[in-house]
């Protein structure tokens, strides 16, 4: 537009100075209003980022604003966050209500599983009792990892964190699986690792159950060593003689369900043990690594590294 008023300036020659004065201050003008919307559009949109985290906690509070469209979409966002929070409230009930459900199962389960068990001891000792007893410990095992799989969402809820001796837990973890290593004919070679560690007993106990009862499952003869790596500070090695796992599914082996080629071989496998562990390590500030050569066996690493306490 000003192109052609400055052609029909010039063919009728008329003084310029008039045009690019008024272009000047309309520059300006325009200049400064485009200014004054970005300012206005900055704070709102800083004002906007500020009240990001309250959406979920409160409504109305929004800036006033005169425009009427953005009016409506201020109700439709208040709308909307009310019944978003409603349905966490519904979902979150649901939850409690199963976390609820499962663990009183998981509890009144634990009453006819001691109750066999007790019948048991009142027979014969025979193969068959035997094989029984077995297939009961195997259901105590399942329940028990129900139940952590149930609250490990909420542990930072049931954490006991302080020092403890190493030992001892992996002792009763060891005792928990005497009978397997004796049934199935395979060595255990471990000597005391005399260290403490800052951690959760019952949580870590859990985990060093789940990885000797993986290298248990898997390993048909031959030896699981535990000891602690040479030359790093309180890095636990659980080590088995096993079947081993293959090299592309070792990243994966920490993902909820996946079982890998080994787990497919099985049939039985859930994958969720090593999940658990992993999950529960992490929360523990601890660290879990895996080498393994097929047909060699694996080594699990647990860094229980930590800082000491204070008073």
């Amino acid at each position: 537009m000003n192109i052609v008023f400055l052609l029909m300036l010039n063919m009728y020659q008329y003084s310029k100075e008039p045009f690019w004065y008024a272009t000047f201050v309309y520059w300006i003008v325009i200049s400064i209003y485009y200014l004054c919307c970005f300012v206005m559009f900055y704070r709102k949109s800083i004002f906007l980022d500020n009240i990001k985290e309250q959406l979920l906690v409160s409504t109305g509070v929004f800036p006033e604003n005169d425009n009427p469209i953005e009016q409506k979409y201020q109700e439709l966002l208040d709308f909307t966050i009310g019944a978003y929070r409603k349905e966490i409230s519904n979902k979150d009930l649901e939850y409690n209500d199963m976390l609820e459900y499962y663990t009183l199962w998981a509890h009144q389960i634990k009453t006819p599983i001691a109750a066999m068990r007790l019948l048991l001891q009142q027979e014969r000792q025979t193969k068959f009792s035997q094989d029984i007893s077995d297939e009961l410990f195997h259901i105590e095992r399942y329940v028990e990892m129900v139940l952590q799989y149930i609250r490990v969402g909420r542990i930072n809820n049931d954490l006991l964190i302080q020092e403890y001796e190493l030992d001892s837990i992996i002792k009763q973890a060891v005792n928990k699986y005497t009978k397997v290593f004796i049934r199935k004919k395979i060595s255990l070679d471990y000597s005391n690792v005399n260290i403490k560690v800052i951690t959760d007993e019952k949580w870590l106990l859990f985990v060093l159950e789940q990885i000797l009862s993986n290298a248990l499952k898997y390993t048909k003869k031959g030896t699981v060593k535990i000891y602690l790596e040479p030359n790093r500070d309180k890095v636990l090695v659980i080590e088995d003689s096993g079947i081993g796992i293959k090299e592309e599914d070792l990243p994966r082996i920490f993902e909820k369900g996946y079982t890998g080629y080994n787990g497919r071989l099985d049939k039985k496998s859930s994958g969720i043990g090593l999940y658990l562990s992993k999950a529960i390590l992490t929360n523990l500030s601890h660290n879990i690594d895996v080498e393994s050569i097929p047909k060699r066996g694996t080594r699990i690493l647990i860094d229980l590294h930590s800082y000491p306490l204070r008073d």
